[in-house]
């Protein structure tokens, strides 16, 4: 078999531009550090790696939903504790103006100015946003301003009772906020189970106290009245339409607890005849109500015995009312610290993760560099003798042997 002069070269040259595209792929191997470039180069290897980076990516992203979060779950926290701190001085003011040996009608009405001052600021800290404009408290409409209202006395909610809940790791998600309904809107009246009150046609001077529930399995949930059917009597019926029932019957004595239903509290004074106190089961009620309803409360002269014991009585209920605020603003607080908690757990996990996902990444795609140099030196050394091969063989012919 003869090869011809030109097949010769052509082949000569075709190897020789396959070695250089070797050491090309070698040299931009070495240069960007990577073993594969694209997926020709190892198919195999390159759906792996495209699936790591994809959970690279989704690990990315799990941490800034997580720093979301945590901002505004603490500045959720921070409002918390200024609700906490605004109750705790409508507290102080609620025990200054209950001393009615001391503080006159003008010195009440005092108070009632610095009260509507923090009426105000619990609309403000109901209305409070994160960094990025966004309400804390709107539930999912977080762009809409969620409480209005506070300087007619008559506050509206205007988000929604949702709760956003961000994707912090593949299988973890945590709420970021508690709707304004939640925090501000649901807070158990009375002393949770039962609420009392002097109704307002008293003409004596009985006061009631908040009262307690000493045996939770004999209460009977139910809308109650406590009637003094005389000074030293008197009954207690329930809500039965059209006739309520007695549920309970004695005698008075000042001081001295008066029990039904596993409910148990004490009136103090002097009732009059025909004189009433409500008992009735424990709703959810708004702060703002609250706080207006003490406003309305102050406003009242309390000139009478009658108005002195009124007065007494609901700054009794609003202290009670305070105090299950407080509470309740206290387990909110709990959760966003429980969801903190949670955050941390995940942004371990999921720098756990991106460890192991960069480790993978490294072991597919990251060039060993003596390995490689290695294979270089070899290729250029090929390279470079089939060039020079080339170079004398391709100038041998008979016509240099011809005199």
């Amino acid at each position: 078999m003869r090869l011809s002069t030109q097949s010769y070269y052509s082949r000569s040259i075709s190897a020789m531009l396959d070695q250089q595209v070797a050491l090309s792929k070698i040299q931009n191997q070495v240069a960007s550090g990577k073993k594969i470039s694209s997926p020709a180069d190892d198919p195999i290897a390159a759906v792996h790696i495209m699936e790591l980076e994809r959970s690279k990516q989704e690990s990315a992203q799990y941490e800034k939903n997580s720093s979301i979060a945590r901002s505004r779950l603490n500045l959720t926290e921070q409002s918390l504790t200024d609700a906490g701190t605004m109750l705790q001085r409508v507290r102080e003011l609620i025990l200054q103006s209950a001393n009615t040996a001391t503080m006159t009608d003008a010195d009440r009405q005092s108070v009632v100015v610095e009260l509507e001052g923090l009426l105000s600021q619990a609309q403000d800290i109901a209305n409070s946003k994160d960094s990025n404009g966004e309400y804390l408290f709107a539930g999912f409409s977080t762009l809409t301003q969620p409480f209005s209202g506070a300087a007619s006395g008559n506050v509206v909610y205007s988000g929604d009772q949702g709760s956003r809940l961000l994707q912090v790791g593949p299988t973890q998600r945590v709420a970021d906020s508690n709707s304004g309904f939640e925090v501000f809107m649901k807070i158990p009246s009375g002393n949770g189970t039962f609420d009392t009150a002097v109704s307002a046609g008293n003409t004596g001077t009985g006061t009631i106290s908040t009262g307690s529930l000493t045996n939770p399995a004999a209460w009977v949930r139910d809308d109650y009245t406590l009637t003094f059917t005389s000074a030293t009597t008197w009954e207690v019926t329930d809500s039965a339409m059209p006739t309520p029932t007695v549920v309970a019957s004695g005698a008075y004595t000042s001081g001295t607890p008066i029990a039904f239903n596993g409910a148990q509290f004490v009136v103090t004074g002097t009732p009059a005849v025909g004189d009433t106190f409500e008992v009735t089961q424990s709703r959810s009620e708004d702060i703002f109500p609250t706080l207006n309803d003490l406003l309305t409360t102050l406003r009242q002269p309390a000139g009478s015995p009658a108005a002195s014991a009124r007065l007494s009585s609901d700054l009794n209920g609003a202290l009670e009312q305070i105090d299950q605020a407080q509470d309740h603003f206290l387990g909110i607080r709990a959760q966003v610290g429980s969801r903190l908690s949670q955050l941390d757990s995940a942004d371990a996990s999921l720098e756990d993760r991106s460890i192991d996902i960069q480790t993978s990444l490294s072991d597919l795609q990251d060039l060993d560099y003596a390995e490689a140099l290695a294979r270089m030196n070899q290729q250029m050394v090929g390279l470079q003798a089939a060039q020079l091969s080339y170079s004398q063989i391709s100038q041998l012919s008979l016509f240099n042997y011809l005199r």
